[in-house]
């Protein structure tokens, strides 16, 4: 069967990494305690490259911001739904939530659902 992952390609302050790696974290250990397979969240490090369109530019950035990009991975679309269902119910998660708002602007947020065409 193949998986589904959710991604999410974020702008955010330089200055606010370190309190964003820690919400993630926290974040990272609800979504696997409801059944995700996997939650990375990676801040950019190597993004500008000739001949190719950033993730700068795709997020956005100005300066004195990177970019995080994040995905999570599920067993299917219907997993990711149930699993998804049980997070935003989950008062943990609306506490963290709370704590984004002050890091990053969701509405700069792009995000999206994708079926898993090659996975080894």
């Amino acid at each position: 069967m193949a998986k589904y992952i959710d991604g999410f390609l974020l702008p955010i302050s330089s200055e606010n990494i370190e309190r964003y790696t820690e919400v993630a974290q926290k974040a990272g250990e609800i979504w696997k305690e409801h059944g995700a397979l996997e939650y990375i969240e990676a801040v950019g490090d190597d993004l500008e490259h000739e001949e190719m369109v950033s993730f700068n530019k795709s997020a956005d950035v100005v300066e004195g911001e990177t970019v995080i990009l994040a995905f999570i991975v599920f067993e299917s679309k219907e997993h990711r739904d149930t699993v998804n269902a049980a997070v935003m119910n989950d008062p943990r998660l609306k506490e963290s939530m709370e704590d984004c708002n002050e890091l990053f602007n969701y509405k700069r947020m792009a995000y999206g659902g994708f079926k898993a065409i090659v996975n080894y």
